[in-house]
């Protein structure tokens, strides 16, 4: 069985797709997420830490929609359109992922959405 899940608190789709999927209300599929901040609609900040922790952010509303929690996440993708940008993004990244860290990819991509910097997308086990 599948299920959308959606929260006010992560920045609406820009396309036709859903924030997040659940499927047989174990697995949780989060599409990527980019810096917007929901209440304004526009990017959070022009730097990768401020951008990352945004996305973050959005990943994390999209999961407490869906009951679930940063724990819960056992992979995620991580979109940059620099990878010089890595170690500024890990940085942020391990604030929040700090034991026990999902599985993970980090690829480098000529452009995302909007002209983010970064995107993270992710996979949970409710």
């Amino acid at each position: 069985m599948k299920e959308t899940v959606y929260t006010k608190s992560a920045p609406e789709a820009i396309g036709p797709y859903s924030q997040g999927v659940s499927a047989s209300g174990k697995l949780l599929f989060i599409s990527g997420q980019i810096p917007v901040d929901p209440k304004t609609g526009v990017f959070a900040g022009s730097d990768i830490r401020t951008q990352t922790r945004q996305s973050l952010m959005n990943l994390q509303a999209v999961l407490e929609a869906a009951g679930g929690c940063l724990e819960n996440v056992v992979k995620t993708t991580v979109f940059l359109r620099n990878m010089g940008d890595f170690a500024a993004m890990n940085e942020v990244y391990s604030t929040v992922f700090q034991k026990d860290c999902p599985a993970r990819s980090a690829v480098a991509v000529v452009s995302l959405p909007k002209d983010a910097l970064v995107e993270i997308e992710a996979i949970a086990v409710i």
